[in-house]
């Protein structure tokens, strides 16, 4: 029993003793509650507050530092969002962390979790380096969940990444809305870091790292002009209606090709179970699953991919490297690895990721 009492004062006096070590200049420019988060990690850093000690009250630090309670439990809030510290129902605030206190903080936000998305992740994590602390958050295309995220989570970091890609009601792209350029506007430009998808117009004057969807594909596709315009028809299989939507973009830029050049296209919805294939027909899928089927079915009817039948897919993976399988991509170790970069230097500016034609077997 005494023991516990004693692991009690001895707690107490830990978080008296705190408040000797924190420093709030009056004459700074720098917001009183930015200084007290900045004092709390200095602190846990240099060994003179641990993990489970208690701090003070807010009411104690208020009155400590004469500081008003909404900017302590500005700070105090701030720092539990990035799980610093944590509080117990009538108990009050312990320190929840003594490793991995970021000097640099970053909200990453991807409309989805696809194979390529979490390729341009991993580059940044790696180029970003230890010195930094990424958390990840899918937002699924979703506007109101986009808002929440970034609502919730405002005050908390130093960059954030946004990947805007949304859909409407009746499962169209859209790159941007109205209440989304609004909030992206909220973000001070130099915490804002706009990646693979920008909307021209928006003075950002943050980063951007980003795709041209429209100029993308057709300067691609003019790479392989000679070997494209070998086959009778082109096909595109853009999904019309999917849960997570392609920018239109991609459809224009696709469009402009084949009517400059003269080929004979068609925009089809998916590839369909048992669909007619002929010779000389070049199909250009974006799904992994419309990939999936259409290579099934060519092999089923005993077609040679890249002669009878062409294949060229949209972002490349090391399974379609494996298989052989044409593609027109972006970079996206450039596109991760320039953004990690140009936080880490301080820079400003937009970046545009080269996006190429890949030739392989099945063209």
């Amino acid at each position: 029993m005494w023991s516990i009492r004693i692991k009690v004062l001895f707690l107490f006096f830990l978080s008296i003793d705190m408040i000797k070590n924190i420093k709030i200049d009056t004459e700074s420019r720098i917001p009183k509650y930015q200084q007290i988060i900045d004092s709390i990690i200095h602190n846990i850093s240099t060994g003179n507050l641990v993990i489970d000690q208690k701090i003070p009250s807010i009411n104690m630090f208020s009155e400590e530092f004469y500081l008003s309670r909404d900017t302590v439990e500005k700070a105090y809030s701030i720092l539990k969002e990035r799980n610093i510290i944590t509080s117990i129902r009538g108990k009050g605030f312990y320190i929840s962390r003594t490793k991995l206190i970021s000097k640099v903080n970053i909200l990453f936000l991807v409309n989805k979790l696809s194979s390529y998305k979490l390729r341009t992740y991993n580059y940044f994590i790696n180029t970003i380096g230890a010195n930094s602390h990424t958390d990840l958050h899918i937002y699924h295309c979703d506007e109101t969940l986009f808002l929440n995220l970034l609502e919730k989570n405002k005050s908390a970091y130093d960059y954030f990444v946004i990947m805007p890609h949304f859909k409407t009601e009746e499962l169209k792209h859209v790159s941007y809305t109205d209440n989304v350029i609004k909030a992206i506007k909220s973000i001070p430009k130099e915490k804002l870091v706009l990646l693979d998808n920008i909307k021209p117009g928006i003075d950002v004057k943050g980063i951007e790292i980003y795709q041209d969807f429209e100029n993308d594909i057709y300067t691609a596709l003019k790479e392989g002009i000679e070997k494209i315009s070998n086959y009778k028809k082109i096909m595109l299989i853009y999904p019309n209606k999917a849960v997570y939507p392609y920018p239109r973009r991609i459809l224009h830029g696709f469009r402009k090709f084949c009517v400059e050049h003269k080929l004979d296209f068609e925009i089809l919805n998916e590839v369909y179970d048992d669909m007619i294939l002929k010779k000389g027909d070049l199909f250009i899928t974006i799904e992994e699953a419309d990939l999936v089927n259409l290579v099934k079915q060519v092999r089923e009817d005993e077609y040679v991919l890249g002669k009878d039948i062409g294949i060229i897919s949209y972002n490349d993976t090391p399974l379609k490297e494996l298989l052989g399988i044409t593609v027109i991509s972006t970079d996206f170790k450039i596109m991760g690895e320039t953004a990690a970069s140009m936080i880490l230097n301080k820079e400003k500016g937009s970046f545009k990721v080269p996006f190429n034609l890949i030739e392989r077997e099945s063209l």
